[in-house]
C-alpha cells in the first residue's frame, strides 16, 4: 500500500500563531525555506518525515496526536452524511474530503450538523403526525446526540478532569488499597459524607442526602458499581467548577444537554479515579489486556474495563487504539467510541457479522474474532455479554454486549490473539459498518441496500438477496 501523505496545514498555522512566531522564525527554526512553510500551512504540499521530527524535538509536538484519529472519525461521519440520497449527483472524492476535514474541519462539523436535523426531520415527518411536525420538536439535535457527539469528537479524553483523577488516587494509594475503603474514607474524612447501604429501592442507585451529609448506596449493587458511584459523588462535590467551565466552552444548544454532559463528565472522573491512567495503562500493558485480570486487580467491571481503554489518549502517554461498544439485544449501540480506523455508524444497526451479536449466545465466553472492514482494514475484536442486575430473583436484568478492539498491527498486545492465525487471509471475517453504507455487493446477511448503490431485479432467478446491486 502506497504511504498516506499527511496534510496538517491548519495545525501547523495554529501551532506557530500559538508561539506567536512569523513564517520567517518559524521555517528558521524547522530548518526550511519560507516559502515550503507557506505550502504546508495552506495544504498545498504534505509534511514530510523531516518535518515532523523537527516539530517532535523542537516544539515537543506529539508526532501520532497531530495526525491524530479525530481526522479519521471527522471524515468518516462527514463521508456517512454524503452518502445519504439527498446529495445524489455530488461525489467528493477522498482527497477532497481529506482536505475538507484537515483544512476547515469548523466547517465538515456544520455540514454534519445539517445532516442530522435533515435525517431527523424526515424520520420524524413519516413517524408522527402533524401536530408534532408543527411544534418543530425536533428541528435541533437531542441533547443526548449533541452530548454523544460531544464526547466522540474530544476523542473521548478530558485532560483536565483526568489529571485531577490521577492525582487523586495516587494520594489515596487506589492502586495498593480496597478502591471501596479508600472512596469511602476520603469522602468522609474530605467532605464530612457518611457513606450508607439502603434498602433496595426501585431503580435507587445512589442517593446523596446533602442536608444530612450520607450517601445512599443500594445494599443490592455489585461492589464495583458502588465504588463507582462513590467516585462519581466525589467527582460532583470536587470537581464542579472543572465541569462547569468544560461545560461552558463546549456552547451546548440547551442547558439540559448541559446537564446532561456534567452527568457524562462526573461519570468519567469517576471512571479514571477508580482506574488511575498511568497504573491501568501500565496493568494494562502488563496483563496484554487481559480484561478479566485487570478488573480483578481494580475492582471494577469488565464495562468499567473496556471503557477506559478506550480513553487512553493523553498525547504524551498514549495507549493502544482501540473501538470500544456497548450493545443491546436489539442491535442498539448505546456507547461507541473508536481511537482506531473503525468508526460506529451514526444510524442504523451494526453489522450482524460482527461478533458483538455472538455474545448473547454464549454468556460468560469472550469471544474472539478476526475481521476485514470495506476499506482493507484487518481487525481483532473481542466481545462478551454483561449482566447488570441489582436484586433478587425476580429483578430485572439488564443484558448488553460489550466489544472492544484493535488494528491488526497491535494484535499481539492483546492476549485474546495468541491462539488466532492472524497470517490467514481466510480467517478474517468480512464486516462492515453498517448496512446502509457498506459497498460489499455480496453480503447474504445485507438487511437494506446501500445508499449509493442501484438496484436491478431479475424476475426469472433469484439469489440470496431478491436483487442484485451495481
Amino acid at each position: 500500500m502506497a504511504s498516506t501523505k499527511l496534510f496538517i496545514g491548519r495545525r501547523i498555522r495554529e501551532l506557530r500563531e500559538a508561539g506567536k512566531a512569523t513564517q520567517s522564525v518559524f521555517a528558521e527554526r524547522l530548518g526550511i525555506s519560507t516559502s515550503y512553510l507557506n505550502q504546508i500551512e495552506n495544504n498545498q504540499r504534505p509534511v514530510s518525515a523531516t518535518v515532523l521530527l523537527a516539530l517532535a524535538a523542537k516544539f515537543h509536538v506529539d508526532i501520532a496526536s497531530i495526525a491524530g484519529s479525530e481526522a479519521d472519525r471527522l471524515l468518516s461521519a462527514l463521508s456517512e452524511a454524503l452518502a445519504d440520497p439527498v446529495c445524489h449527483g455530488f461525489s467528493p472524492g477522498l482527497q477532497e474530503l481529506k482536505l475538507v476535514t484537515q483544512n476547515a474541519p469548523d466547517f465538515a462539523h456544520a455540514l454534519i450538523a445539517c445532516h442530522q436535523a435533515y435525517r431527523r426531520n424526515s424520520e420524524q415527518l413519516a413517524s408522527f403526525d402533524d401536530h408534532l411536525i408543527r411544534t418543530n420538536a425536533f428541528a435541533e439535535p437531542t441533547p443526548y446526540e449533541e452530548v454523544r457527539d460531544f464526547f466522540h469528537f474530544v476523542d473521548n479524553y478530558i485532560d483536565e478532569l483526568d489529571r485531577a483523577a490521577e492525582h487523586l488516587a495516587i494520594a489515596l494509594g487506589i492502586s495498593d488499597r480496597d478502591t471501596a475503603v479508600a472512596l469511602a474514607d476520603h469522602i468522609e474524612t474530605r467532605h464530612e459524607v457518611r457513606v450508607a447501604r439502603a434498602a433496595n429501592d426501585e431503580g435507587m442507585i445512589r442517593r446523596f442526602d446533602a442536608s444530612a451529609r450520607i450517601l445512599y448506596l443500594n445494599r443490592y449493587s455489585p461492589p464495583s458499581t458502588r465504588s463507582f458511584q462513590m467516585a462519581y459523588q466525589i467527582g460532583a462535590l470536587e470537581q464542579r467548577k472543572e465541569i462547569d467551565a468544560i461545560v461552558d466552552r463546549a456552547r451546548f444548544r440547551t442547558a439540559e444537554a448541559g446537564e446532561i454532559c456534567k452527568i457524562g463528565l462526573q461519570n468519567y472522573f469517576a471512571g479514571a479515579l477508580m482506574l488511575p491512567y498511568r497504573p491501568f495503562l501500565g496493568a494494562a500493558k502488563e496483563l496484554r489486556h487481559d480484561l478479566q485480570l485487570i478488573a480483578a486487580r481494580f475492582g471494577a467491571s469488565l464495562e468499567q474495563v473496556a471503557h477506559r481503554l478506550s480513553t487512553l489518549q493523553r498525547a504524551e502517554l498514549k495507549g493502544v487504539p482501540v473501538f470500544f461498544a456497548r450493545i443491546d439485544r436489539a442491535g442498539n449501540i448505546t456507547k461507541r467510541h473508536s481511537a482506531s480506523k473503525l468508526q460506529f455508524a451514526r444510524y442504523g444497526a451494526a453489522c450482524p457479522l460482527w461478533n458483538a451479536h455472538q455474545a448473547f449466545e454464549a454468556p460468560g465466553r469472550m469471544i474472539c474474532q478476526l475481521a476485514e472492514t470495506p476499506d482493507g482494514v484487518r481487525y481483532l475484536s473481542i466481545a462478551t455479554e454483561v449482566t447488570k442486575a441489582a436484586g433478587g430473583f425476580d429483578a430485572p436484568h439488564r443484558r448488553y454486549a460489550i466489544a472492544l478492539g484493535c488494528e491488526i498491527c497491535y494484535a499481539g498486545d492483546f492476549v485474546y490473539a495468541d491462539r488466532l492465525d492472524v497470517t490467514n487471509n481466510s480467517a478474517f471475517v468480512p464486516i462492515g459498518v453498517s448496512c446502509r453504507i457498506c459497498e460489499r455487493l455480496d453480503c447474504i446477511q445485507r438487511a437494506v441496500p446501500p445508499l449509493k448503490s442501484k438496484i436491478a431485479v431479475d424476475h426469472d432467478q433469484r439469489g440470496e438477496l431478491p436483487y442484485s446491486l451495481c
